[in-house]
């Protein structure tokens, strides 16, 4: 036969089962805290490193239209420069090797860089106050002579040193004839000062100030040789 257990027994045991139950719940619920607050940490911290960078090129300051008294006397229209969709982006591409090329994820352009490359030789062309206006192709503009262009390279190029590549061609028509009166070829590697994405951006800057006055002067040239007026015949030009 059992003993028979007291009343002050039964309570103590009871005591201790409900201080035990208690000190377990009191930890579960610690650990649950403290993986969350782990998480949220992990969550925050790798959405704090992921902004993006974002770069432009050098653009001319809009000044206002300045005709010379020797200037042309013809209207020129930029239109479109065609490309592949990698340059019809915002990514900054870069090449390995002749064939392979990929993109940068974080650091882009502010606009595509077509976009940002007609916006410069618009400008330049302006500002030379050499022709009787200079603007942008929209439906059903006039004008004398419509300027259009393909861009081929526009990238970080890996080498000894590093570099930045841009390739493209333009070409101009009489509006008036339809015939293709002047084509220019421009393709040049400008070293970078280092391998880093903001110096292969300079590079790529500079690569299109180069590009875009050696293009003014072609044009230069053309006109000297073809006065507006006269009949035109087509002139290649290369750097």
């Amino acid at each position: 036969m059992m003993p028979g257990r007291s009343d002050s027994q039964l309570r103590g045991w009871k005591a201790a089962d409900v201080k035990r139950s208690r000190k377990n719940l009191g930890a579960s619920w610690l650990a649950v805290m403290t993986a969350a607050a782990l998480v949220t940490l992990w969550v925050s911290g790798c959405g704090a490193t992921r902004s993006s960078t974002y770069y432009q090129l050098s653009v001319p300051p809009e000044a206002a239209p300045v005709e010379r008294p020797d200037a042309v006397p013809a209207t020129l229209l930029i239109g479109t420069f065609f490309t592949s969709h990698l340059y019809r982006e915002d990514r900054i591409v870069f090449g390995n090797g002749p064939e392979e090329m990929g993109t940068y994820e974080y650091q882009r352009w502010s606009e595509p860089p077509t976009e940002m490359i007609e916006e410069v030789l618009l400008r330049e062309l302006r500002a030379s106050g050499h022709y009787r206006a200079v603007r942008v192709r929209r439906s059903n503009m006039p004008g004398d002579f419509a300027i259009r262009g393909r861009l081929y390279d526009f990238k970080e190029v890996e080498g000894n040193p590093i570099s930045a590549r841009l390739t493209m061609e333009l070409e101009m028509r009489d509006l008036k004839s339809g015939a293709t009166v002047w084509t220019h070829y421009y393709t040049h590697d400008e070293p970078a000062s280092k391998k880093d994405v903001s110096a292969i951006v300079a590079a790529l800057d500079q690569n299109v100030q180069r590009a875009v006055k050696e293009i003014v002067s072609s044009l230069d040239e053309y006109f000297a040789a073809h006065p507006a007026g006269r009949p035109a015949t087509h002139a290649e030009t290369h750097p």
